[in-house]
Order: structure tokens, then sequence, then C-alpha cells
């Protein structure tokens, strides 16, 4: 290859991560943008109620882009155990954060699930036996004290809503951790799949209180659910276009659009403990996701 070529394949990669990094640090806006929303729809919408109908505006967009074939591979791939435990464990993640966050501030939610990434590496060392040294087990143990640090129990018990989001965070690792055994299965078939548990989940939930919802309700349901549709897509887009190593740390970017909209939208305030460990848990997970891009996957460190 010639030096020009060269040259103008490094600018077409860099290019490529600006733009993956653009994307990811969009979809973090948006999917605040929609929590922040779907917050304040629940004030008079059911959680259940609401989720149900954003899975049916997701599955119904999502659906336009899976051929009959790809829905047939699915029932014939021999994984469907797998499928259901994924599928189940996500659309209990989602009920579980939509109902913690009709109850407790958004930035606190949001600092809960920030440790995902943490409990993926413990869970997939367990499970999936990867190979984990003991500086990413040291990151693992500090990003659990830094939940701790954020839940501040001091003097008080901790809420039902704060035990429920980290519920949810557990069970979205779960399901990210199973989606690893699942590689080979379309993205949009996971996306299409994860959304049809979310309305069996929803659905079993929004039957107890219905609320015959006002046409600025339902636009409002609709627009949350095509918010988080183009979320979702500007996320997968970003890791296409570059590295997860790259595009990872940006991720992060969402607890401060959740502490904004949660100051601006609902005058929360974050405590300051709630701070300290969210900063505590970033630092925990950028250090994961460093040392699983030095060692590589093969190799524990």
């Amino acid at each position: 290859m010639s030096l020009a070529a060269l040259s103008l394949t490094h600018a077409a990669d860099r290019i490529a991560i600006v733009r993956g990094i653009g994307l990811t640090l969009v979809s973090g806006i948006l999917f605040a943008v929609s929590n922040a929303a779907a917050k304040l729809a629940m004030h008079d919408i059911p959680p259940g109620e609401l989720l149900c109908a954003r899975a049916v505006v997701g599955l119904g967009v999502v659906s336009l882009f899976i051929p009959i074939a790809t829905w047939r591979a699915l029932l014939s791939d021999g994984e469907w155990r797998l499928h259901l435990l994924r599928n189940l464990c996500s659309g209990l993640e989602v009920f579980c954060f939509y109902w913690a966050v009709a109850r407790t501030p958004l930035a606190d939610v949001s600092t809960i699930y920030l440790a995902t990434p943490i409990y993926v590496t413990a869970l997939a060392a367990i499970f999936l036996h990867e190979p984990v040294g003991w500086r990413r087990w040291s990151a693992v143990l500090a990003g659990f004290v830094g939940v701790l640090v954020a839940l501040h129990p001091a003097g008080a018990t901790v809420s039902a809503p704060v035990l429920v989001a980290m519920c949810g965070s557990l069970l979205y690792a779960t399901s990210l951790v199973v989606t690893r055994r699942l590689r080979a299965t379309p993205s949009t078939l996971l996306v299409a799949t994860q959304l049809a548990a979310l309305i069996v989940v929803s659905s079993a939930s929004a039957t107890f209180g219905w609320v015959v919802p006002t046409a600025g309700q339902s636009v409002a349901m609709v627009a949350i659910g095509l918010v988080s549709m183009v979320a979702y897509w500007a996320m997968n887009q970003g890791l296409r276009l570059a590295a997860a190593s790259a595009v990872a740390p940006f991720n992060y970017s969402s607890i401060v659009w959740a502490i904004l909209l949660g100051f601006v939208v609902f005058g929360d305030i974050p405590a300051p403990a709630t701070l300290l460990g969210a900063a505590i848990i970033v630092c925990a997970g950028l250090f994961i996701m460093l040392r699983e891009t030095q060692v590589g996957a093969p190799t524990a460190g």
C-alpha cells in the first residue's frame, strides 16, 4: 500500500472513530431524555403501561428490518434456553429501572446502573470462565465499594426503589453476559426478541391499574418509544464505526445528562455521596476497560 493510500486509510479510521464517539454521546443524551420524559409521564401513567407502549412502538420499528428467514433461524439455532433467559432478565430489568425511576431521583438510579460493566466482568469470570486477573478483580471490588458509597446508607435504611434498581442492574448485567454466548444471532433479532419479552412482562403488570391515556399522553408514550429506539440505533452504530474500547468510556457521559435533567426538570440535587460513588464506579469501569484492551480476551490480567 502506498504512503498516500495508507494516510487516507488512517484518516478514514480517525473519522470513523470520531463519528462513533459522537453517536455514543448522542445515544447517552437521548437515553437520558427518554428516561426523564418517562419519569414525567409516570406521574399519570403506570410504569407497566408506559413500558408496554414503548416496547410495542420499538418492536414495530425493528420488525421492519428483520426478514422472515431470520425469525425462522431463531427457532432452529438450538439456543432457545439462552434466548429465554436473556429476554426474561432483560424484560424484568427494564421494568425495575422504570419502577425505580418513578420513585427516586434519576441520577441515583443512573448511578447504580453505572456499575453494570463491573458486574459483567464478575459474572463473565464466574459463569463463562473468562480469565480475569487480580487487577480487574480489584477494580470490581472498588466498583462495589462505589455502589455502597452511592447508596449512602449511613444512619438510614436503603429504600425499596434503590434495592429494585440494584436488582435491575444485576439483571441487565446477566442479560449482557448471556448475549456474549449468542454472538451469532443478528443484533436486530436480539433487539426484537428483547422488546417482545418486555411486552409480555409489562403487559402482566399493566393489567393492574390500567389508565386510559389522553391523546397527549398517547403521543408522549409513542415519542418515548421512538426516542429510545433512535438511542439504541445510535449506540449500536457507534460500536459498528469504532472499537468498543474507543467508545465505551463515553457511555459514562449519561450520568452527566441524568444529573442535569434531574436538576432542571425535577429540581433534584444529587447528594455528595452519590457523586463520589459515581466517580469511584466510573474510574473502576474505565480501568477494567483499559485492562481488557491491554491483555485481550485470552489472557488474564
